[in-house]
């Protein structure tokens, strides 16, 4: 993936090893592969971290020091023309989070598709609130979604949430969602001992704030695995993808752009555009293709030779709410 920086070599005298499972701007908790857990600074500006992140770490007279990062099979984040987002790290599947209490912006869910399916992750839609009134009409907005392969599981965060559990049980998983659609209660639900945490994360980030703005992870009781409990998000880029990893991500046009007659074709109003045949034959969803075509205006804006901001795109870890 574009815009990433190589790990730094690791020092000679082998640091402790351990999984960063809380981020807060520049702080973050290690916990270590020998069982202690170490309130950690990154030190400079080229390189940060997100949950899930395996890290070395150094310890000194003025504290704990994240010096080298291990190599990555997944990163999950979003961005734009200016700056980047961190959201997790290694994770194996993204759970999108929606519930029928607050309205729900499809045009971003559409969007966290596209960033799991472009780092090779499982994307699961997880309908929380089943026990509201309106529910089963919710649910049955989204039938097309399990119509494209992707699972759509039905929970009640604060009465049952076993059907959730076949799709984490030994995955490493980041929960994303707009704020309101119950994340961090899913969490306590899914995890043993997950509520007594919140307040020590914040205190240890020295955030002072609810860990919801800030990123933090949580293991999981046998057989294993992890959750990232993600901050609410109003907000998704994906400047960073190219054209042809955003069109890899729409699965049901896979097969479809290959058969186009242009290399370059925007899916838009080309002659002989197998997308927009597709699209009038009513086999591809109109939203989708828009989705595409506004991906692809966007990542063209970014790497304009006037958007200079994009050659020195700011990397930051996911803290807060925007």
């Amino acid at each position: 993936m574009s815009g990433r920086r190589p790990a730094r070599s690791l020092p000679t005298d082998e640091p402790a090893v351990g999984l960063v499972v809380a981020a807060h701007r520049r702080h973050y908790t290690v916990a270590l592969d020998d069982g202690r857990s170490l309130d950690c600074i990154l030190k400079g500006r080229a390189l940060t971290l997100a949950c899930g992140d395996r890290v070395h770490v150094a310890q000194g007279p003025l504290g704990a020091t994240i010096v080298a990062i291990e190599p990555r099979t997944s990163l999950l984040y979003r961005s734009d023309a200016f700056k980047e987002k961190l959201v997790a790290a290694n994770v194996t599947q993204v759970i999108g989070v929606v519930a029928p209490d607050v309205p729900v912006d499809e045009h971003l869910l559409n969007r966290w598709i596209i960033a799991a399916e472009t780092e090779h992750c499982r994307f699961v839609l997880a309908l929380n609130k089943s026990d509201l009134p309106d529910a089963t009409r919710f649910a049955a907005r989204f039938g097309r979604y399990r119509e494209l392969g992707y699972p759509v599981v039905s929970v009640a965060a604060t009465r049952d949430v076993e059907p959730l559990y076949p799709w984490i049980s030994r995955e490493r998983s980041v929960l994303i969602g707009q704020s309101g659609m119950g994340k961090s209660t899913l969490i306590n639900a899914l995890v043993p001992g997950a509520a007594a945490r919140i307040g020590a994360l914040s205190e240890a980030l020295r955030s002072g704030r609810h860990t919801t703005t800030s990123a933090a992870l949580y293991r999981l009781p046998a057989p294993g695995g992890w959750l990232v409990d993600s901050p609410g998000m109003k907000v998704f880029g994906l400047a960073h993808c190219t054209p042809e990893a955003l069109a890899r991500g729409f699965v049901e046009l896979r097969d479809l752009i290959a058969d186009c007659r242009f290399r370059d074709c925007r899916h838009d109003r080309e002659p002989g555009c197998a997308v927009q045949a597709a699209v009038h034959e009513g086999r591809v969803a109109r939203q989708r293709v828009e989705l595409l075509q506004s991906l692809l205006a966007e990542a063209a804006t970014a790497r304009a030779p006037s958007a200079t901001p994009t050659r020195a795109r700011r990397r930051d870890s996911v803290s807060e709410t925007d």
